[in-house]
């Protein structure tokens, strides 16, 4: 009979561990799409595609830089704390202090200036944010309605003063287009209840209060496509309220706006919402369902 040698259970522990630490990594790198690998980068926001959109990314990640500093020097002056003053035998007692004033002068006085600056800056970011020009580039007039939303291109010049319009419901998903390098204006109004008007690359959102007229500007300078939805719960088809962006050349806008009006999707006055024709839905005329 031969020797049996004990089996090494740590060794294989350890190469279990190994490998499942491996699988994980990979599978999370593969998971990363194109739109999220460069995110860590941001700080786990996506890429702006506006003006605006970049002062708040610049904005976020400096108070997360700030933070982090701040959170550096607290920590350190704890382990120092712990390590300078821990008890260095048996029977001694490490020094009791009762108070100091000028760390508690300090500790409390900080604090408060760092608040003021963050909220200086953060009030001064809003201010302009929100702050409207004079004659904006384009306006467009949103409508959120249970549960979808209607996008009317205001007196845009290529339809001779008339509402172009792109309204969406439940079972489809309307598209926003917007042109590049031009300041536009949103009026965001809602026939129902309170939604939140969400483009996720814009790095901003609004929310659409019934009886009340929000607006805000961004200008878009990054072709693409982008994504938006209401981030506001709005009732029970609330994560239907999904809509598409794309950002595109002065000169596919105005093509795109012929084609909505070749198509017939324009009024004299703007579209309130749950006005889309059977085509533009993809619905049945009868006996279809919505």
């Amino acid at each position: 009979m031969g020797v049996q040698l004990p089996r090494r259970r740590g060794m294989s522990r350890a190469r279990l561990a190994l490998t499942l630490g491996i699988a994980l990594g990979v599978l999370t790198l593969t998971g990363c799409s194109s739109q999220t690998q460069g995110e860590w980068k941001r700080l786990a926001m996506p890429e702006p595609g506006t003006q605006e959109g970049t002062r708040i990314l610049d904005f976020w990640v400096n108070s997360w830089i700030a933070a982090m500093a701040t959170g550096i020097v607290v920590w350190a002056l704890m382990f120092w704390a712990v390590w300078r003053y821990r008890r260095r035998h048996e029977d001694e007692v490490p020094v009791q202090t009762r108070y100091n004033l000028p760390l508690e002068i300090f500790y409390t006085i900080a604090p408060v200036i760092m608040v003021l600056v963050f909220f200086t800056h953060t009030v001064r970011l809003q201010t302009d944010l929100n702050a409207l020009s004079d004659a904006p580039d384009h306006t467009v007039e949103v409508v959120g309605q249970q549960w979808s939303w209607t996008f009317n291109y205001v007196d845009e010049p290529v339809a001779g003063g008339k509402n172009v319009y792109e309204s969406g419901t439940g079972s489809y998903i309307p598209t926003l287009v917007l042109p590049v390098d031009e300041t536009v204006r949103f009026k965001l109004v809602s026939p129902d209840v309170i939604h939140s008007f969400w483009i996720t690359g814009f790095l901003y959102k609004k929310d659409v209060i019934p009886g009340r007229v929000n607006q805000f500007e961004v200008t878009p300078n990054r072709l693409g496509d982008y994504r938006g939805k209401c981030a506001e719960l709005c009732g029970a088809y609330h994560s239907r309220m999904l809509f598409n962006v794309k950002v595109v050349s002065r000169a596919d806008y105005e093509a795109y706006l012929q084609d909505q009006i070749d198509k017939g999707f324009v009024s004299d006055t703007p579209v309130t919402g749950n006005k889309i024709s059977t085509e533009q839905a993809g619905l049945e005329t009868e006996g279809g369902t919505e």
